[in-house]
């Protein structure tokens, strides 16, 4: 029996379809609705079709079967590039400790509270891949704050691979299928360890990768860290720089290779699901390292960590986390296309308060996200309800038009009028005083490999890791390396990993029955400058100099923020 029709009245409770309402239609129970073709038309079946006779083709005219197999054909929106797999969850986010001494973010003041949506994933893979594979994994967040969105891009490492933005597609595609045998690293490992053994600087999180941490015990048991450095504005317009980090309440937990294949190949999306469903809430600290400028000069002349550099991390015994807040997930989605698959995370998205620092791959991010959404979802997608600000005043824009403009701005003007003008709020943010400080000559940039690189990975070996947990590390990487089809790749990450520490290498050595290479300073690389080559022919990458064309017009910081970058940087 069909249900009886039913509209909105004035109040807006009633179901119903006079006015489409996306939380009413995404609570409505099945019972209560009626089926129809796409424009509205009531069907009394979703399986009879429109024949010439009984034994005859199919009519054309049957729309109700061209809208339902023409639909079906487009179900599909082109996967992610990157963190094509993954899941999340909706909830809540509320300040405990305010952070308004150091920003002005309405977020951050004491007793605010806003709606989150969280998604997890994992890098490399595609979207039907395994969640227990081997690979970083991403920690996405969306703050639905008063002031509009706050995207924070995340995973669950503190570092990457690189630190020079246009490796970026580079290493994705090594991370892929082989372009000739359509495998994946799992079975032949050769460009995958190809482009680490030419860009050293990816050692830290390969040991990490390689490391316990590499799979975690689903999303719940890990913890976030922003891993790019931002700029923290407060009301009188003084800065700091920032790294965030989300502390996982529920501890952190690893899964072995060995035992990684008894687990379901969806087990991180059910274990958060099934968490939640019982009422077993997860829930993060959110924390902040804090730097002044003026130590992030001296950090970089005194210990040279480079706080611009994606794969260097903050001392934490220098520079503590401090808690600001806390976030639970508290709601399951009701449908994983549009709250999940539609969702769509922009590191640009920053309310008044936060700022991007110089980061190259930040600076890169800031770019590459938006724009791969307007290709996969439509160039209106942050008119989708998931994507959508929740802010207490109505929002104005002069973007119009375009695929499914749902909102349209009505009739009012697509441009700035003197007859019906918009209202703007006083600035808050002085971007002369926080941006205005960048003086120098263009140069085309690519980093080198220095020794500091290698500071913070050794320490992981030799002061983080018990002696199992190296055991596994030279297990995992050996395991892996078995299906990599040219030696001298292997012997080039060796002599990297050998910069680490010897114990390393001589343990890789015996593991996979080759001889690696006596560090690096004989080798040339082609995707970084090797600044610790015992000479020039072999220091630049594939041999070519810096656009100056002599050793003494590359800078010597790596990019990092040297003595006197900063204008008056005495905090």
């Amino acid at each position: 029996m069909a249900p009886s029709a039913t509209h909105h009245t004035s109040d807006g409770n009633k179901s119903g379809d006079v006015y489409r309402d996306y939380n009413d239609d995404r609570s409505a129970k099945a019972q209560d609705t009626l089926y129809t073709a796409s424009n509205g038309t009531p069907m009394p079946h979703p399986y009879e079709a429109q024949r010439a006779g009984e034994s005859g083709p199919l009519l054309l005219q049957d729309f109700h079967l061209i809208d339902l197999i023409s639909h079906f054909d487009r179900e599909r929106i082109p996967e992610r590039v990157v963190h094509a797999k993954g899941g999340g969850a909706h909830g809540y986010y509320q300040t405990t400790d305010p952070l308004d001494d150091l920003c002005m973010s309405d977020i951050f003041q004491a007793g605010k509270k806003c709606p989150i949506s969280v998604r997890f994933s994992t890098v490399g893979g595609e979207s039907g891949s395994h969640d227990c594979a081997r690979d970083p994994r991403g920690f996405s967040v969306k703050f639905r704050t008063d002031e509009g969105n706050w995207d924070v891009v995340a995973n669950n490492t503190p570092v990457f691979f690189l630190r020079d933005a246009a490796k970026f597609p580079h290493f994705i595609h090594t991370q892929k299928r082989d372009p000739a045998t359509h495998l994946t690293h799992a079975d032949d490992s050769t460009m995958f360890w190809d482009y680490l053994s030419q860009n050293p600087e990816s050692v830290h999180q390969v040991m990490i990768l390689m490391g316990d941490r590499g799979i975690p015990d689903g999303w719940r048991k890990m913890h976030g860290y922003y891993g790019h450095t931002l700029k923290l504005v407060n009301k009188k317009g003084d800065w700091v720089y920032g790294q965030m980090h989300f502390k996982s309440k529920q501890g952190t937990g690893f899964i072995t290779q060995a035992d990684s294949a008894n687990y379901s190949p969806d087990y991180a999306q059910k274990d958060m699901y099934n968490a939640i469903e019982k009422g077993d809430f997860p829930g993060w600290d959110v924390c902040w390292q804090i730097m002044t400028p003026k130590e992030a000069e001296d950090l970089w002349e005194k210990e040279k960590i480079n706080i611009f550099d994606l794969t260097h991390v903050w001392p934490h015994k220098q520079f503590p986390l401090r808690k600001v807040g806390e976030f639970f997930l508290n709601e399951n989605v009701k449908n994983y296309f549009a709250e999940i698959e539609q969702i769509a995370f922009n590191p640009a998205h920053m309310p008044p308060g936060i700022e991007p620092s110089a980061d190259p791959v930040l600076q890169s991010r800031l770019f590459s996200y938006p724009d791969t959404h307007r290709h996969r979802i439509g160039v209106n997608y942050q008119q989708l309800p998931v994507n959508s600000s929740q802010t207490p005043y109505r929002t104005a824009n002069f973007q119009r038009d375009g695929s499914m403009a749902f909102y349209n701005q009505g009739s009012r003007p697509a441009y700035l009028s003197s007859i019906q003008p918009i209202q703007f709020r006083e600035r808050s943010v002085n971007l002369d005083k926080v941006h205005g400080h960048f003086i120098g000559e263009a140069v085309s940039f690519l980093s080198e490999i220095r020794p500091e690189d290698f500071k913070a990975p050794r320490a992981l070996w030799e002061n983080v890791w018990d002696e199992d947990a190296r055991g596994r590390f030279i297990e995992n990487v050996s395991g892996h390396m078995s299906t990599c089809t040219e030696q001298e790749i292997i012997k080039r990450q060796i002599a990297i990993f050998r910069e680490v520490s010897d114990d390393i290498a001589t343990r890789l050595e015996k593991a996979t029955g080759t001889k690696g290479y006596e560090g690096i300073k004989n080798m040339r690389f082609n995707g970084t400058h090797n600044g610790m080559a015992s000479d020039d022919s072999v220091r630049f990458a594939n041999g070519m100099k810096p656009s100056g064309g002599s050793e003494g017009s590359k800078p010597d910081n790596n990019g990092a923020p040297r003595a006197g970058t900063h204008k008056a940087a005495s905090q």
